[in-house]
């Protein structure tokens, strides 16, 4: 029991509330709000007067049936959503130079509104100085802001930073999406601080991490994927219920306000998932700065003491495992570890 009880808390866990309980619900929005639609269809009217635990058990299988090819799809599905698959080049183009001006709208927004925070504060200080002499009740009152405004300013300025920060580092990464912003910022993450190129390690990375660590990005990217599946499977829904109308049964007004609704949640799905990128990021971001520790010693390699050297040792590393074996290669020698079998093993660097 206590090794399915931790199979169920690793991977399967995942699987479970990210694929396949976001599918079950989307069969049973089918099942209660277009099923009776389609009583005058055979396979429907034959699932409608089927016993209660027949169709339970259906439920349970097509949820899991349905789940797992979710799941075996997630990449072309995300890739979508991204906006990396199925995107003509034009619009692709077009929207990334729209998100490319919005993170620079953002990022001119958050600056001045720090700078207007610390005129405010300045002048607020200035005004209870003593060293400044007493200073008119006139100027006090003009110079003091109201705490009311700076909590708001405060709240603003973190929301704001919050947005941009769902961007790309370097602009030359930004994607046509909203989520495929959000995701691309934690892929960069590892090589953008250190020159590792996670998406080319990241099975070696997540190999030797801490499994608490590795523990962590699959349950922060359940959520993502929970939306996302919510997501296509309402996308679906929609279509059905709009098919559905022609019927001899159909019951427009539910069908249409089914549809609408869906179309709601599809819009609310797509928010939460870009929002649920945040703990994802965090995830990856612990996993990369606890990881390439026991990477470097699985490797055979000494992490250097200095920023710029290791930057340099993970840039060789990730060139010689994404490109065929150079001769130039051999400059990665230097940071080759020189303990030998048995030896004990070196401290760690943090």
């Amino acid at each position: 029991m206590g090794d399915i009880a931790k199979g169920v808390l690793g991977g399967g866990w995942s699987l479970l509330v990210g694929w396949i309980l976001p599918t079950a619900i989307n069969l049973a929005i089918l099942a209660i709000a277009i099923g009776p639609s389609l009583r005058k269809t055979p396979m429907a009217d034959q699932i409608a007067t089927a016993p209660a635990g027949t169709k339970t058990l259906l439920l349970l299988s097509a949820s899991v049936l349905l789940g797992l090819i979710l799941n075996a799809l997630q990449i072309p599905l995300y890739r979508i959503l991204e906006g990396y698959l199925l995107w003509p080049a034009r619009l692709y183009a077009r929207r990334s130079r729209h998100h490319r001006d919005k993170r620079r709208e953002l990022a001119d927004e958050l600056t001045r509104m720090r700078r207007a925070r610390r005129t405010a504060a300045g002048r607020s200080q200035a005004g209870e100085d003593p060293a400044q002499g007493a200073p008119s009740p006139d100027r006090t009152a003009s110079n003091a802001p109201d705490p009311r405004e700076v909590v708001a300013t405060a709240t603003q300025q973190a929301l704001l930073g919050e947005r941009l920060a769902r961007y790309p580092v370097e602009e030359d990464q930004v994607t046509p999406t909203r989520l495929g912003n959000a995701i691309r910022r934690l892929e960069e993450y590892a090589y953008d601080r250190y020159r590792l190129d996670s998406q080319v390690l990241w099975n070696e990375l997540t190999a030797t991490a801490p499994e608490q660590a590795r523990r962590q990005v699959d349950i922060a990217r359940t959520s993502v994927d929970f939306f996302i599946a919510l997501l296509y499977g309402h996308t679906v829904l929609v279509a059905v219920a709009l098919c559905t109308t022609s019927t001899e049964s159909a019951d427009l007004p539910t069908l249409l306000g089914t549809a609408g609704v869906l179309c709601a949640l599809c819009l609310i799905w797509y928010r939460a998932a870009v929002a649920a990128t945040d703990e994802w990021a965090a995830a990856v971001r612990a996993l990369v700065n606890l990881g390439r520790h026991p990477l470097a010693q699985a490797m055979g390699l000494d992490l250097p003491q200095s920023i710029e050297e290791e930057r340099e040792m993970w840039r060789m590393v990730s060139r010689m495992s994404r490109t065929r074996f150079h001769d130039r290669a051999a400059a990665l020698n230097r940071f080759r570890s020189s303990s030998r079998p048995g030896d004990p093993p070196s401290a760690a660097i943090p």
